[in-house]
C-alpha cells in the first residue's frame, strides 16, 4: 500500500461533483492513507457525512462545534495533523475564499492553518471556470504554492460538454502517489521549455499561427515543478498557462520575440524542452494598416524564421540537456529521427495526426519517444499529465548527468 501511514484531509465542498469523494475517500483508504473529511454546510446538499464517515472510518468535521455535546473541533489541529490537505471538489465560492484569505467555515479556517502541501480539484461549469475571476484566484493560490488538479473535459451536470469536470479520483489518486513517492529528481536544476503558438504578424489585426494549446508545454512545466525544478516557460500568446508556483512566465507572440526570450536564457538551463509549435515562415513585409480587401487573390511573400531548436542545438552545453518535439503527417519517424540528428536533441517526442485523442487542443495524447541512444517507447492514448510523467521518466533514464 503506497500510501500506508500516510495523512490526508480531504475536503468537500457544493458542487454536484461531491459524489466523486466517496470514491476518491475509498482510493486513499484503500491504498493505506488515514483520511480525515472536512464538508462545507453546501456539500451537505450533495452526500451525507454518515457516507464519507463509514468509507473514511473517521467521524467528518463541518462545524466549529457539535451541537450534541459542544466539542470545539480544533482546526489548527486539523491542519497541523495532515500530510497532504487535499480539496476535491473545490467550487469557485470556495476557491476564492481561499485566494482572499476569507475565513468563514471550518474548511476555510483549516485551510488559512495548514502547514501541509494542498492540492485543490476544481469542478465547475464551463464558462465559470473560464471566467477571469477565476482563472485569476486559480493563480493566485498556485502563486502561494498550491497544486492545481486541473478540471477534465466532458459532459456537465448543465448539458453542456467542455473543461470543468473534476479529475477523476483515479487519476487524483495517481497525482497523490506521485507527490508522495517522489524524491524530487531534479530538484535545483533549471529547466526551459518553450510553449504554445508563435503569431507572425500580416497587419494590425492579422497573423499566421497555428492551432496549438499549450497543454502539453504546461504538463511538462508543472511536471518538473513537481519534482522540484525551477522552470522557466517562453509561451506563445494565448497558450495555456502552467498553474504552479515555480513556474516563471515569459510571455511572448512571434518566432523571433520566442529565440531572443529563450536565447537569453538557455545558456543558465540544466534541461531545455522545445514544444512550442514554431510557425516555420513569417510574412516579409508587415503592413502598417489594414489590408483592404482587392482583387480575387492576394500574394503574401514569407521568409523563413530562425529555427530555435536547431539554433540552440548548436550551442548547446555538455551535460546539457535538449528534447524536441515532431509532429508529422507522413513517414513519421523517419522525419523525427532526422529532426532527432539535426538539431542535437537527446530525446524526441513524436506526435501523429493520423491517431484519435492524439494532436493539438485535446487533453489526451499518444506519442513514441526516439532518444540518441537508440531507444524508442511508445505510448497509448492517455492525459497530457501522464504523457509529461512519461517524458520526465526518460529524461531521467539519459545517458547523461543531469
Amino acid at each position: 500500500m503506497k500510501l500506508k501511514g500516510k495523512r490526508i484531509l480531504l475536503g468537500v465542498t457544493g458542487s454536484i461533483a461531491a459524489y466523486k469523494s466517496a470514491l476518491l475517500t475509498r482510493l486513499l483508504v484503500k491504498e493505506g492513507a488515514e483520511v480525515q473529511v472536512i464538508m462545507t454546510t453546501s456539500a451537505l446538499d450533495f452526500i451525507t457525512p454518515l457516507t464519507l464517515a463509514t468509507l473514511s472510518k473517521n467521524p467528518v468535521h463541518h462545524q466549529f462545534h457539535s451541537e450534541s455535546n459542544g466539542v470545539w473541533t480544533n482546526h489548527v489541529e486539523l491542519g497541523l495533523w495532515a500530510d497532504l490537505f487535499l480539496v476535491a471538489p473545490i467550487s469557485a465560492n470556495t476557491l476564492a475564499k481561499f485566494a482572499n484569505g476569507i475565513c468563514d467555515n471550518l474548511l476555510t479556517a483549516t485551510y488559512l492553518s495548514a502547514r501541509c502541501p494542498v492540492m485543490v480539484a476544481p469542478a465547475m461549469d464551463l464558462d465559470m471556470y473560464q471566467h477571469p475571476s477565476v482563472r485569476n484566484n486559480l493563480r493566485l493560490i498556485s502563486d502561494f504554492g498550491n497544486t492545481i488538479l486541473d478540471a477534465e473535459a466532458g459532459e456537465l451536470a448543465s448539458g453542456l460538454s467542455g473543461q470543468g469536470r473534476m479529475m477523476e479520483p483515479e487519476h487524483i489518486l495517481d497525482i497523490v502517489r506521485s507527490h508522495f513517492s517522489s524524491k524530487k529528481a531534479f530538484l535545483g536544476k533549471k529547466v526551459l521549455i518553450t510553449s504554445g503558438p508563435t503569431q507572425e504578424a500580416i497587419d494590425p489585426v492579422r497573423f499566421i499561427s497555428n492551432h496549438s494549446s499549450g497543454k502539453m508545454g504546461a504538463a511538462l512545466a508543472e511536471a518538473f515543478a513537481n519534482q522540484g525544478a525551477e522552470v522557466h516557460v517562453v509561451l506563445g500568446h494565448g497558450a495555456i498557462k502552467p498553474q504552479h508556483g515555480n513556474v516563471h512566465i515569459v510571455p511572448v507572440k512571434s518566432a523571433s520575440e520566442m529565440y531572443e526570450a529563450s536565447s537569453k536564457l538557455h545558456q543558465n538551463m540544466d534541461i531545455c524542452i522545445f514544444a512550442a509549435a514554431v510557425a516555420d515562415y513569417a510574412p516579409k513585409d508587415i503592413a502598417k494598416e489594414k489590408i483592404k480587401k482587392a482583387g480575387e487573390g492576394m500574394t503574401i511573400e514569407l521568409v523563413k524564421n530562425v529555427d530555435i531548436a536547431a539554433s540552440l542545438g548548436l550551442k548547446k552545453k555538455h551535460g546539457q540537456i535538449h528534447v524536441g518535439f515532431a509532429l508529422e503527417t507522413e513517414n513519421e519517424a523517419f522525419y523525427a529521427k532526422e529532426k532527432l540528428r539535426k538539431k542535437n536533441f537527446d530525446l524526441i517526442v513524436l506526435n501523429s495526426m493520423k491517431e484519435a485523442g492524439a494532436g493539438f487542443q485535446l487533453d489526451t495524447n499518444k506519442v513514441t519517444l526516439f532518444s540518441k541512444d537508440g531507444s524508442e517507447h511508445t505510448s497509448e492514448v492517455v492525459p497530457k499529465t501522464e504523457i509529461a510523467e512519461l517524458i520526465l521518466k526518460e529524461i531521467k533514464n539519459l545517458p547523461l548527468e543531469i
